[in-house]
């Protein structure tokens, strides 16, 4: 029997094409369909800490949107959001990050939330990733955590049915300023 070829970053920078793929496990794997409540949340969130991204210095924070992560040969995920901080990150960045994130955001994608929930965890929680959000626009959910010894604890859930209104949060590492729930879950604005 044949041993499976891992493939790498070489391998996903060679990739014929124009599907969004990602590199997961040593697979490139096709990322999942974007629908519209998974791209409302994801600029309405991208909307809210802008006042973030707009800020120099130590305050200040490079946040994208669908950028791929380096954090080994064989794992270069595409993150929904990310943030870097200023203060470790000084000069504008460029290509695919090879420094892991101070804050990483995924918007789940129906069908696709083993990803998110379970081997996106792991590996920002390996490499040390200091804040992970989760966001479902489908269930209207925001679950936070942060790294503390080595491994993730929930800092903030919130669970907002269709029938009630997300309000206002602040949530680590944003926390300085209000996010309005109910305009990134799209009922508000």
């Amino acid at each position: 029997m044949e041993a499976r070829r891992l493939r790498t970053i070489d391998d996903l920078l060679a990739w014929p094409g124009e599907e969004r793929v990602e590199l997961i496990d040593g697979d490139i794997v096709q990322r999942p369909m974007a629908r519209f409540e998974h791209g409302l949340a994801q600029s309405a969130l991208s909307d809210e800490v802008q006042v973030f991204k707009r800020r120099g210095g130590p305050d200040g924070w490079w946040i994208v949107t669908e950028i791929s992560v380096q954090y080994s040969e064989h794992q270069c995920p595409s993150h929904d959001l990310a943030g870097w901080r200023k203060a470790r990150v000084p000069q504008r960045p460029s290509g695919v990050m090879t420094l892991a994130p101070d804050w990483v955001c995924e918007i789940l994608s129906p069908g696709h939330e083993r990803k998110d929930l379970v081997h996106h965890l792991m590996l920002l929680q390996r490499a040390g990733v200091p804040h992970y959000w989760i966001v479902s626009p489908e269930d209207r959910t925001l679950i936070a955590y942060a790294l503390d010894a080595g491994g993730y604890r929930i800092i903030f859930s919130a669970d907002y049915p269709p029938d009630t209104s997300p309000g206002r949060v602040r949530v680590p590492p944003f926390d300085a300023v209000e996010i309005d729930l109910g305009y990134v879950f799209g009922s508000a604005g």
